[in-house]
């Protein structure tokens, strides 16, 4: 079965950077597009970055400039660098993937940036 699995997340003060992970298994990793979304508590689920099986890479504009999406298909894993973070940018961090028309979502993990 898929398995989207976080890590990485944690607390941070203003401007400080953290990378996050997400390891997948049960999918062919390569030719799937990755997506990065978080949730902040008392707000609906917004879209963070995005990266394609081809590495094209598309990001919020609230997270532009700030944040790298990247992908390593020898390890099954995709990549949210995130600098200068911000205290708007505390929230839970999914990774997520389509797979035959499903999306599947990871357990999250959580990013606290104190300001």
């Amino acid at each position: 079965q898929v398995q989207l699995v976080e890590s990485g997340g944690g607390l941070v003060q203003a401007g400080g950077s953290l990378r996050l992970s997400c390891a997948a298994s049960g999918i062919i990793f390569s030719i799937n597009a990755m997506g990065w979304y978080r949730q902040a508590p008392g707000k609906q689920r917004e879209w963070v970055a995005a990266i394609t099986s081809g590495g094209y890479t598309d990001y919020a504009n609230s997270v532009k400039g700030r944040f790298t999406i990247s992908r390593d298909n020898a390890k099954n894993t995709v990549y949210l660098q995130m600098n200068s973070l911000k205290p708007e940018d505390t929230a839970v961090y999914c990774c997520t993937t389509i797979v035959r028309t499903v999306a599947k979502w990871g357990q999250g993990t959580q990013v606290t940036v104190s300001s």
